[in-house]
């Protein structure tokens, strides 16, 4: 099974979604602190890499799985390959995932 490469490609920022006027208040920074654009994990064997937010991998590890094993995704140019994001409604993060062949 291959492994998978995740590449942080976008962060949003809660004031560009919401301005100065969200739905609900919250505490947190105005965007993701954990993770920056540019940063690059590889998932062995489907499992959470070292340093990744295991709530972010837990919303994309489906996708992953659906790459480690072979799976494409049709509406994509490019075979094995996937963007993917965590589900945090305040200030999400996007990835792009890459199966790596061997």
């Amino acid at each position: 099974m291959a492994k998978v490469k995740i590449t942080v490609v976008k962060k949003l920022n809660n004031k560009d979604m919401f301005g100065d006027n969200p739905p609900v208040d919250f505490t947190l920074a105005p965007e993701c602190n954990r993770l920056n654009v540019g940063q690059e994990f590889i998932s062995d064997e489907g499992m959470c890499p070292s340093g990744f937010c295991a709530w972010a991998f837990a919303d994309i590890q489906r996708d992953i799985t659906h790459l480690r094993f072979g799976g494409d995704f049709p509406w994509m140019k490019k075979k094995g390959t996937i963007l993917s994001s965590c589900t945090d409604g305040v200030r999400p993060v996007i990835f792009k995932l890459e199966r790596i062949e061997e």
